[in-house]
Formats: C-alpha cells, sequence, structure tokens
C-alpha cells in the first residue's frame, strides 16, 4: 500500500488563506516557526485593537466599534515609512481556528485594496510546542512600480512584524515556563 505523505503547511494555506487576485495585484504568503504554544502567540495576534503589542512600526491604535467583524482601527505609524496612518478593517476572527484577517479601508499610503490573512497552527519544534504562523496578503500594484518591488516591500514588512511575534511570543512562553516550574 502507498503512504501519501501530505504536507500539512499546504493544506493551511489552501484552506484559510485564499485571496482573489485581479489584474495589477501581487500576493505572497510567509510562513513563520515560533518557539511557543499557540495560547501565547494567538494572545497577541488576536488584539485587533492593539497590533502595536508586535508589531514594530505600528505607534498607536484606536479603535472604532467592539471588536466584531467589520470593526475599524485608526492606526498611526512610526515616522521613517511612507505613511504616517492607515485605517483598516477586521474582515474575521476566529478564535476557534486562530485566523485574523484585515482589510486596509483607507490611509495616506499606497497599499490600495490590500488584505491579509494571518492563521495559526500547533507544531513541533525541537522536540516543544511550538506554532506555525502563515501570513499571506494581496495588494494593488501602485504606479510606477513592478509586482516584484510591491511584493518585496509588503514581506520585508511582515517579515519584521512575524520576527518580533516570535521574539515577543518566546520570551513570553520562557516566562510562562519559569512560572509554571516556581508553582511546583
Amino acid at each position: 500500500m502507498d503512504v501519501i505523505e501530505t504536507n500539512p503547511e499546504r493544506e493551511y494555506i489552501r484552506r484559510h488563506h485564499k485571496h482573489e487576485l485581479v489584474e495589477n495585484q501581487c500576493s505572497s504568503t510567509l510562513v513563520k516557526l515560533i518557539k511557543a504554544p499557540v495560547h501565547i502567540v494567538w494572545s497577541l495576534v488576536r488584539r485587533f485593537d492593539q497590533p502595536q503589542k508586535y508589531k514594530p512600526f505600528i505607534s498607536r491604535c484606536v479603535v472604532k466599534g467592539n471588536m466584531e467583524i467589520g470593526t475599524v482601527r485608526e492606526v498611526d505609524v512610526k515616522s521613517g515609512l511612507p505613511a504616517t496612518r492607515s485605517t483598516e478593517r477586521l474582515e474575521l476572527l476566529d478564535d476557534n481556528e486562530h485566523i485574523l484577517s484585515i482589510r486596509i479601508v483607507g490611509g495616506d499610503h499606497r497599499l490600495k485594496n490590500y488584505s491579509s490573512i494571518i492563521s495559526l497552527h500547533p507544531e513541533t519544534i525541537e522536540g516543544r510546542v511550538g506554532t506555525l504562523v502563515i501570513e499571506s496578503f494581496v495588494v494593488d500594484v501602485p504606479e510606477g512600480n513592478t509586482k516584484d518591488e510591491t511584493c518585496y516591500f509588503v514581506e520585508a514588512l511582515i517579515k519584521c512584524n512575524l520576527k518580533s511575534l516570535a521574539d515577543i511570543s518566546e520570551r513570553l512562553a520562557v516566562q510562562d515556563r519559569t512560572e509554571s516550574m516556581d508553582r511546583v
């Protein structure tokens, strides 16, 4: 009997990261392994009202609504980026499947029709409980830029966010393990 090996990562992307691309858009999917349990990573990701907890380019966030689908947040961007603010709408927040989706609906930047999905999945990393994070996006290619340039720019931002998410989550996981040992 043949054994068919499945790639869980590919299946997660197929199930949770569907983007409808139209002409003059680019899309990409990034993956990050984090040495922390899903519940710790999710406690940061799910905070639509506090993205600055792990996104280093955000200085402030004001939410209009009560964390339901359609809730809008106004985000202030730190200096050094070609923007000062962004208006983003919550498209999906699934605490069971650990999926968050947002759409940018305004702001003084060139990320038009930007939509992203981030999903978290349990993973064993070096014999310990960890998290596989998958983030995908689609965005219009601004006039004067190529698809490659646009994807490269957005991927660089997401990679910084995911590195920060990993650093903070892993620090919290170590604290969690240390506190658990102290209680024993």
